[in-house]
């Protein structure tokens, strides 16, 4: 089965005559969203590189794709991230200030899942395939599909990298999906690298070529083409949402920072390689489409450039004051109702650390 790569928007921004092209607010929307992503983005690199965080996964080069998903969605669909989705929170309302407590060490979550119906990053690689699978059966149980009611029917979005494929829980979570028809979308944002290891040494076949071993249908799309990922993800969902099962989309992209801020990825990738792509950079390529079509003009780029700096100085200040979890918290929060075996650990780990500050005095 050919998989052709799905694209609307040209390398100069200009969109295929037979797509009907965006609303001004629709444009305006998605390439504001993903201005602040990649500030939020370069915010917190900045961060860890003074000291504030200990660790940051860049999303840089994939706002596309995470941002024209997230304008995919409906407010009671659910969606299970990794940790690298920046994007996809802030399109959620996430405040971003809570993204950086996990990586500050202040916090294991940082915000309520049910608020937003996006849940807590998951670090384990492909386990957030299997909760998501699971939610699906649930929506399936409580009669939230094919319905016809858009108010009722929804579905689940999970987010994937090119590496979790090689995990046994994505493929597991393939199976379910598939047997049991559930109203998930797997969304697989093919950066090409997981970590030092190409995806090459992988697959010998495209990412969406592999759902019909499964038994369900796959897409490939331009992850870097905003418009093209919002339409393919909007057909995915609709049909989870209708009844019709779960699809695959790959997200064809490219991360162009290192894995993480500990990572150095001049070790194992050519820097010729990272140039190829910033050529198609997605933000560039919806600011050449918006400003061709007289809606992107310098009072509108003048009113972002302030709103993003704002965001900026909020990220500095927020993440400076976030609070420092006390030696009880990891207890506290584990389970809702703490047992006597638990509480007594608790007390045990707090004696000792107030002995070592007795100490230290």
């Amino acid at each position: 089965m050919n998989h052709p790569l799905l694209s609307l928007l040209g390398p100069d921004g200009r969109l295929d005559a037979a797509t009907a092209a965006p609303t001004a607010a629709e444009g305006l929307a998605l390439y504001r969203d993903m201005v602040m992503a990649r500030r939020i983005d370069t915010e917190a690199i900045a961060l860890q590189r003074q000291g504030e965080l200990g660790l940051w996964p860049s999303l840089l080069g994939q706002e596309g794709a995470q941002v024209g998903a997230g304008h995919a969605l409906r407010p009671r669909d659910v969606v299970f991230p990794t940790y690298r989705e920046h994007g996809m929170a802030w399109c959620r309302g996430v405040d971003p200030v809570d993204l950086l407590g996990l990586f500050r060490g202040t916090t294991m979550g940082g915000w309520d899942p049910r608020e937003r119906n996006f849940n807590l990053y998951t670090i384990v690689i492909g386990a957030q395939a299997l909760h998501a699978v699971g939610y699906a059966m649930g929506i399936v149980r409580d009669g939230d599909v094919g319905t016809g009611d858009p108010e009722r029917d929804r579905a689940v979005l999970v987010f994937l990298g090119d590496g979790a494929l090689s995990e046994g829980e994505s493929n597991e979570a393939f199976v379910w999906a598939a047997a049991q028809n559930l109203p998930v979308v797997f969304f697989v944002q093919n950066n090409q690298w997981a970590i030092s290891s190409p995806y090459s040494v992988q697959s010998r076949v495209p990412v969406a070529q592999r759902a019909q071993g499964f038994g369900f249908d796959g897409v490939r799309v331009d992850g870097n083409d905003v418009l093209a990922v919002r339409q393919v993800t909007e057909a995915a969902l609709a049909s989870a949402r209708d009844g019709g099962g779960p699809t695959l989309i790959e997200a064809f992209t490219y991360r162009r920072n290192p894995h993480t801020t500990s990572d150095d990825d001049g070790r194992y990738r050519p820097v010729t390689e990272n140039e190829e792509w910033e050529a198609r950079d997605p933000l560039t390529r919806m600011r050449s489409y918006l400003a061709g079509a007289g809606v992107l003009d310098e009072a509108a780029e003048s009113a972002l450039a302030v709103e993003e700096q704002a965001l900026a100085e909020r990220l500095r200040a927020g993440c400076r004051a976030l609070p420092v979890p006390t030696a009880a918290s990891p207890f506290e929060n584990t389970l809702a109702d703490m047992p006597d075996e638990l509480a007594r650990q608790m007390h045990e780990h707090l004696e000792f650390v107030a002995a070592g500050e007795e100490q230290d005095r």
